[in-house]
């Protein structure tokens, strides 16, 4: 019989400065609004949060997956 680690796994956030909600939100934000990356670029520079939209596109992709992954449990 196989035992798994209890140990918990890192944080897939751990390489970013940003907070998990600030990506969070910018990747929610690009798919639930139908945004181009530019428009959330633009959305969120007004709320104070200075990023580019190759990083919304980053964070899209590296994220996204796992988002949707999570809102596919919840259901």
């Amino acid at each position: 019989m196989l035992r798994r680690s209890r140990a918990l796994r890192p944080s897939p956030f751990r390489q970013f400065i940003s907070s998990p909600e600030v990506i969070r939100l910018v990747a929610l934000m690009y798919v639930r609004f139908s945004r181009s990356l530019r428009n959330v670029e633009d959305l969120l520079f007004e709320r104070g949060i200075d990023i580019c939209h190759e990083t919304v596109r980053l964070w899209w992709n590296r994220f996204g997956p796992m988002f949707a992954g999570d809102i596919r449990r919840q259901w």
